[in-house]
Parts: C-alpha cells; structure tokens; sequence
C-alpha cells in the first residue's frame, strides 16, 4: 500500500505541475500582445519538440517490440496522423466563429471574435494536454511501482515538461475570459489526467496495456500536440502581429524542453 501512494503521489506532482505554468496568465493586468506571442510561441515550440523528438520515439519503441522495427513504424506513423485526423474532426464539428481569423485592435483588448477564439484554442489545448497527460501518468506510476527512484525521475521530467504545457491553457483562456481563477483552474483540471491515468491504469487496464496499446496512443498524442500547435497556436500568435516574438518564442520553447529532456535522460 505504501508503494502504491507514493506512486499516485508522484504522478499527482508531475501532473498538477501544470498549475504552475498557469500562473503566467497572472504576469500582467493589461492585455498584452506581445506577452501573448511569445507564450503561444513557446507553447507550440514545447509541444512540437516533444512530440516529434520524445512522445513519437517512445511510441516507436513499443511498437517495434510489439510488432517489429519495420510494421512497428508503420504503426506509430499510422497512430501519428490518426491522432490529427482526429483533432481536424473534432476541430471541424466544433462551429466555428464569424472571420475567426480577424483580430481588431489588438493593442487595446481582444474583439469579442477573438475573445471566443482564444477560449476555444485555450479549451483545445486542454483536451490535447489531458489526454497527453493520461498515458504520462500510467508511465509515471507504473514506473514508480517497479523502481522508485526510476519514478522520481520520470515525475521530475514530466513536472518540468508540464510547466510550460500549462501556458497552453492558461494565456489564452485568461485574455479570453479575463478571469485569472478560470484560466488557472482549467490549467490545473488538465494535469489531473496524469493521477486519473494512473488510477484507471493500475485498478482496470493493467490487464489489457501493452507495448502495443501504450504505442498507439503516444503516436496518436503526438499527433494531436502537433496540430493544436500548428493550427491554433502559432497562427494565433502571428494574427496579433508579433511574428519575431512568437518565432523567438517558438524556439525557447525547443530549447527548454529539449534542456529537460537532456537533464533526465
């Protein structure tokens, strides 16, 4: 039992440590565009990084175990572009907004179109940062189950992963909604996927989760990451006019995630 709660209390840390990157909606009182860029570039840089370098790799790994190197790529890259074929559906059913893409007087506050744009991305990256979180924290648990210190380690990296993952959420649902408390709790509510993962994980598909299963859903994670960043974030981030910044943003973001991933690897 004490093996058992100290697993759920790593991955509760790695998950919940998206509340902190949240509390960057808390920076400034005015709106700010040029914050905005920036925290939406390094958003999309944290997200493709990750996707294409850790969450696809790990991915292939399991499926090359399970079915082979060569069908085990073929499964991954499948999982990959059914995961944005996926988010393009549920993106396409969502209505979308009138002139969606036409942002006014961006230096004085969001229009009301923009406004319901951003708390829509900001509700995207929710739903992609959730279901991300889900496998990461059967990961962290189950890890943590066979060697606890192998647990610190993945709950440390994956805490420092979340960080930034939280801006995702929070910039744009707080110039959406100017409520400080409903951006840093959606953030929050996001990385609670990581414990529920480890919970239905350990009590209902510790059964039936294989290298297989675990591969097609990071595939498919990856998937959906890349295209939240490549149709919601970066575009948002230069439709407010700031392209240096949301580029320069971009690549912080790589660099960030790519400095975490070297540190625990």
């Amino acid at each position: 039992m004490n093996s058992i709660l100290f697993a759920l209390g790593l991955t509760v840390f790695a998950g919940l440590a998206t509340g902190v990157g949240s509390a960057i909606a808390f920076v400034s009182k005015k709106f700010n565009p040029k914050f905005l860029a920036g925290a939406l570039g390094f958003s999309a840089g944290v997200m493709i990084y990750v996707s294409f370098i850790e969450i696809f790799v790990k991915a292939r790994d399991s499926l090359s175990v399970a079915f082979g190197d060569k069908k085990g790529y073929w499964v991954t890259t499948i999982a990959f572009f059914g995961g944005l074929a996926l988010i393009a559906i549920i993106d396409k059913l969502i209505p979308s907004y009138e002139n969606p893409h036409e942002i006014q007087n961006i230096e004085v506050a969001p229009s009301e179109a923009s406004e319901k744009r951003l708390l829509r991305m900001g509700l995207f990256s929710a739903l992609a940062i959730a279901i991300h979180n889900f496998p990461e924290g059967l990961a962290t648990f189950m890890g943590a189950l066979t060697d606890p210190t192998l647990g610190i380690s993945i709950a440390v990296a994956i805490a420092i992963h979340n960080i930034p993952e939280g801006v995702a959420v929070s910039a744009p649902i707080y110039y959406a909604t100017k409520s400080r408390k409903k951006a840093f709790w959606l953030s929050f509510a996001s990385g609670l996927a990581e414990p529920v993962g480890a919970l239905l994980g350990y009590f209902i598909l510790r059964s039936i989760f294989n290298e297989s299963t675990f591969g097609i859903i990071f595939a498919g994670v990856a998937g959906i990451m890349v295209y939240i960043s490549l149709d919601e974030l970066l575009p948002t981030a230069e439709e407010y006019g700031e392209h240096h910044i949301a580029i320069g943003g971009l690549i912080g973001g790589m660099v960030v995630m790519a400095l975490s991933l070297l540190m625990f690897a």
